[in-house]
């Protein structure tokens, strides 16, 4: 069905850890390790709800994702902590949509950079006491990645996957 539960999508229990991600890192441009090691201990506490094989495909994605993000975070193409949240995000997405996720995240990207680039040519923007908004150079990626997080069962329920 298209109806979202937790023995289904057990992301649904990473959203508030998500909503936190992007809120940190676009108040402080960091992502406490701390939801990080939530979202380890979600996926450790709802992986008896998938079958092994999946269980394996997502450890994998995760893997491939903090290999990738290694060499782009030695580049400072990534931060850390950004790296380190995308790759327990992909624990939570199934391998079957994973696909989709990358059409999520690159348009969630697009959508990041066009609020943040708006947001810091505001009025009184580089006097705000959010960092995101008087960085002129980095960008807060903790936004999209929290934006395609929660976008992604939605867009799995709305396409019937």
């Amino acid at each position: 069905g298209s109806e979202m539960c937790i023995r289904d999508r057990p992301i649904i229990l990473l959203l508030p850890v998500m909503l936190a991600v992007g809120f940190c890192d676009f108040r402080y441009m960091r992502i406490p390790n701390v939801l990080s090691i939530i979202g380890i201990i979600i996926f450790i506490g709802t992986a008896f709800l998938l079958p092994v094989p999946e269980i394996g495909m997502r450890i994998l994605a995760g893997v491939i994702a903090m290999l990738v993000g290694f060499i782009l975070f030695v580049f400072r193409l990534f931060g850390g902590g950004d790296i380190k949240i995308f790759s327990v995000l992909m624990l939570f997405i199934p391998s079957q949509t994973i696909a989709l996720f990358g059409l999520v995240f690159s348009i969630s990207i697009l959508f990041g950079i066009g609020l943040i680039m708006t947001l810091r040519t505001a009025p009184g923007a580089q006097e705000s006491r959010w960092v995101s908004l008087k960085e002129r150079v980095k960008f807060p990626m903790g936004i999209s990645i929290s934006l395609a997080a929660i976008s992604h069962p939605f867009m799995v329920s709305a396409l019937q996957f």
